[in-house]
């Protein structure tokens, strides 16, 4: 009777074993359960900022510039001398808008009008100067520009910083 037992115990065990091993077999060809995310790199992302900066100098003004990875978190901020406090602020909550919509900031005039919709979130602004940067049709990241006398030419400085780079980003793929 205890070969029995035992006998059905270990057919069980095997039988278990083979059937797991049946499993992983038969999700072998789904996707992994975790993903891979590209990322720029602080160099690239400090060229942005510094072409972002020099841009803006050409044109006589000084502003601030921030870069944002893909989940809205700065990774380069720049300030030139002059240019107020506020722009540091101002700048990375336009990067983090672009980033958070993928699209410039400057396309979103007017989208949020309602009392209480997303153009209330804290941390976020709409105004011209961000811009999300895209390659290889991903989103990497965000870029915003502040402290110019126009958004119009924040978001200038903002596209000639991702300019810079994205020939790289998209040789790089």
């Amino acid at each position: 009777m205890t070969y029995q037992k035992n006998s059905r115990k270990c057919l069980f065990a095997l039988l278990s074993i083979f059937s797991f091993g049946l499993l992983n077999v038969a999700t072998a060809d789904e996707e992994p359960p975790w993903i891979s995310v590209k990322r720029i790199t602080l160099e690239t992302a400090f060229t942005i900022a510094r072409q972002a900066i020099d841009t803006c100098q050409k044109e006589g003004v000084q502003v601030s510039v921030t870069v944002v990875d893909r989940a809205g978190a700065p990774q380069v901020m720049l300030r030139d001398v002059l240019a107020p406090e506020v722009s540091v602020t101002i700048s990375e909550q336009k990067a983090r808008a672009a980033v958070s919509f993928n699209v410039k900031t400057s396309a979103m005039k007017g989208r949020f009008t309602e009392h209480g919709s997303v153009a209330k979130v804290e941390g976020l602004v709409f105004s011209a100067g961000g811009v999300p940067i895209n390659a290889a049709g991903r989103i990497l990241g965000g870029v915003g520009v502040s402290g110019a006398p126009s958004g119009a030419l924040d978001e200038k400085c903002a596209q000639a910083g991702v300019d810079a780079i994205l020939d790289t980003l998209e040789m790089a793929d």
